[in-house]
Protein backbone atom coordinates (compact mmCIF):
# COMPACT_ATOMS: atom_id res chain seq x y z
CA UNK A 1 0.00 0.00 0.00
CA UNK A 2 1.21 2.82 -0.83
CA UNK A 3 2.19 6.07 1.78
CA UNK A 4 -0.05 8.46 1.78
CA UNK A 5 2.33 11.25 2.95
CA UNK A 6 2.43 13.49 -0.27
CA UNK A 7 5.93 13.72 -1.72
CA UNK A 8 6.48 17.45 -0.61
CA UNK A 9 6.62 16.10 3.31
CA UNK A 10 9.61 14.13 1.70
CA UNK A 11 11.39 17.29 0.76
CA UNK A 12 12.88 18.67 4.08
CA UNK A 13 15.57 16.15 3.73
CA UNK A 14 18.79 18.17 4.50
CA UNK A 15 20.64 15.76 2.90
CA UNK A 16 20.52 17.94 -0.68
CA UNK A 17 20.26 22.11 -0.64
CA UNK A 18 18.90 21.70 -4.03
CA UNK A 19 17.74 19.11 -6.32
CA UNK A 20 18.17 17.91 -9.52
CA UNK A 21 15.43 18.11 -12.59
CA UNK A 22 15.13 14.77 -12.27
CA UNK A 23 14.80 14.04 -8.41
CA UNK A 24 12.64 17.18 -8.07
CA UNK A 25 10.35 15.52 -10.65
CA UNK A 26 10.72 12.21 -8.82
CA UNK A 27 9.47 13.91 -5.63
CA UNK A 28 6.77 15.95 -6.92
CA UNK A 29 5.75 12.09 -9.03
CA UNK A 30 5.71 14.11 -12.53
CA UNK A 31 7.79 14.68 -15.07
CA UNK A 32 10.98 16.62 -16.15
CA UNK A 33 8.49 18.56 -18.66
CA UNK A 34 5.75 19.68 -16.04
CA UNK A 35 8.99 21.29 -14.64
CA UNK A 36 9.64 23.14 -17.77
CA UNK A 37 7.07 24.15 -18.25
CA UNK A 38 6.18 25.86 -15.30
CA UNK A 39 9.32 27.72 -15.61
CA UNK A 40 8.56 28.89 -19.04
CA UNK A 41 5.27 30.09 -17.18
CA UNK A 42 7.50 32.13 -14.76
CA UNK A 43 6.44 30.58 -11.59
CA UNK A 44 9.80 29.51 -10.64
CA UNK A 45 13.17 30.27 -12.00
CA UNK A 46 15.21 26.93 -11.44
CA UNK A 47 18.57 27.92 -9.91
CA UNK A 48 21.87 26.69 -12.33
CA UNK A 49 24.98 24.28 -11.15
CA UNK A 50 28.28 25.16 -12.17
CA UNK A 51 28.07 23.13 -14.99
CA UNK A 52 24.64 24.87 -15.88
CA UNK A 53 22.16 21.71 -14.59
CA UNK A 54 19.14 23.35 -13.32
CA UNK A 55 18.37 22.39 -9.69
CA UNK A 56 15.41 23.43 -7.62
CA UNK A 57 15.20 24.78 -3.75
CA UNK A 58 12.88 22.41 -1.35
CA UNK A 59 10.92 26.16 -1.14
CA UNK A 60 10.39 26.11 -5.07
CA UNK A 61 9.67 22.18 -4.99
CA UNK A 62 6.51 23.07 -2.67
CA UNK A 63 5.41 26.12 -4.97
CA UNK A 64 5.54 23.25 -7.74
CA UNK A 65 3.64 20.74 -5.35
CA UNK A 66 0.79 23.52 -5.29
CA UNK A 67 0.96 23.82 -9.08
CA UNK A 68 0.72 19.82 -9.44
CA UNK A 69 -2.39 19.89 -7.13
CA UNK A 70 -4.26 22.42 -9.26
CA UNK A 71 -3.33 20.65 -13.00
CA UNK A 72 -4.48 17.56 -11.24
CA UNK A 73 -7.60 19.39 -10.86
CA UNK A 74 -7.59 20.07 -14.46
CA UNK A 75 -6.32 23.41 -14.22
CA UNK A 76 -3.98 24.34 -17.48
CA UNK A 77 -0.59 24.69 -16.50
CA UNK A 78 -0.17 28.15 -17.21
CA UNK A 79 -3.71 29.21 -15.38
CA UNK A 80 -2.33 27.34 -12.66
CA UNK A 81 0.90 29.37 -12.62
CA UNK A 82 -1.24 32.47 -12.46
CA UNK A 83 -3.50 31.11 -9.41
CA UNK A 84 -0.12 30.76 -7.45
CA UNK A 85 1.06 33.76 -8.41
CA UNK A 86 -2.04 36.10 -7.24
CA UNK A 87 -2.42 34.11 -4.03
CA UNK A 88 0.88 34.09 -2.99
CA UNK A 89 0.78 38.15 -3.94
CA UNK A 90 -2.62 38.44 -1.95
CA UNK A 91 -1.16 36.65 1.14
CA UNK A 92 1.87 38.67 0.77
CA UNK A 93 -0.58 42.16 0.87
CA UNK A 94 -2.81 40.81 4.01
CA UNK A 95 0.58 40.09 5.50
CA UNK A 96 1.36 44.03 5.29
CA UNK A 97 -2.05 45.37 5.82
CA UNK A 98 -1.92 43.22 9.40
CA UNK A 99 1.46 44.33 9.86
CA UNK A 100 0.27 48.33 9.19
CA UNK A 101 -2.77 48.22 11.37
CA UNK A 102 -1.27 46.67 14.48
CA UNK A 103 1.85 49.70 13.92
CA UNK A 104 -0.86 52.01 13.60
CA UNK A 105 -2.84 50.60 16.99
CA UNK A 106 -0.01 50.52 18.87
CA UNK A 107 1.08 54.88 18.14
CA UNK A 108 -3.00 55.52 19.04
CA UNK A 109 -2.64 53.93 21.71
CA UNK A 110 0.38 55.25 22.94
CA UNK A 111 -0.67 59.07 22.11
CA UNK A 112 -4.22 58.87 23.66
CA UNK A 113 -1.81 58.13 27.28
Amino acid sequence: MPSEKPAVDHLDDDDYPAYTMGRAAALLDTTPAFLRAIGEARLITPLRSEGGHRRYSRYQLRIAARARELVDQGTPVEAACRIIILEDQLEEALRLNEEMRRAGGASSTDESR
